[in-house]
């Protein structure tokens, strides 16, 4: 797996939305993951900074997207959606500028580094947190900028949290 010198900076750049009132727990889960996730989980933990949460949340996400490290899926608007959270290359950009390095750098992190994809995967959801002040919102948020969408993806990632760690979710 290849180290980003940069994800520990992106750290410092996202968003604190972690601390809204009800998500505080620092327990750490346990998701059922098979060998090849290994790298994935130790990414995911770190990324979540203790909050179960949160964890399971990137779970859900990267259970929804069905990603991989090296992954890199044409979209028929011409983005790609990179890596193990299928971050859309549309947000290259923005974290290039964030993080002040070339965007093919952050292009290939996103696609080949399980850990900056986690943390930008986190970033996106915990900025789209913010801005809505809903969980289930935010989920759509990451998916799409459009309500139906947005329904439809949240749905279904709820499906993904049920089947991995049972009705009794939190």
């Amino acid at each position: 797996m290849m180290k980003s010198p940069f994800v520990f900076h992106l750290l410092t750049i996202i968003v604190a939305a972690s601390t809204i009132a009800g998500f505080g727990t620092t327990a750490s889960a346990k998701p059922q993951v098979t060998p090849q996730d290994t790298d994935l989980a130790t990414c995911i933990r770190k990324a979540a900074k203790g909050r179960i949460w949160l964890e399971r949340t990137l779970w859900g996400l990267r259970d929804q997207e069905g990603g991989w490290i090296g992954a890199a899926v044409a979209n028929s608007n011409g983005t790609h959606d990179l890596g193990p959270l299928q971050v859309n290359s549309w947000w290259v950009p923005k974290i290039a500028k964030l993080v002040g390095r070339p965007e093919v750098h952050v292009r290939s992190w996103l696609q080949n580094d399980a850990c900056f994809n986690a943390e930008v995967a986190r970033w996106i959801f915990l900025s789209g947190l913010a801005a809505t002040g809903d969980y289930w919102k935010a989920i759509g948020v990451y998916h799409s900028p459009t309500g139906w969408r947005q329904a439809r993806y949240a749905n279904s990632v709820a499906a993904h949290l049920q089947r991995r760690f049972g009705r009794s979710i939190w």
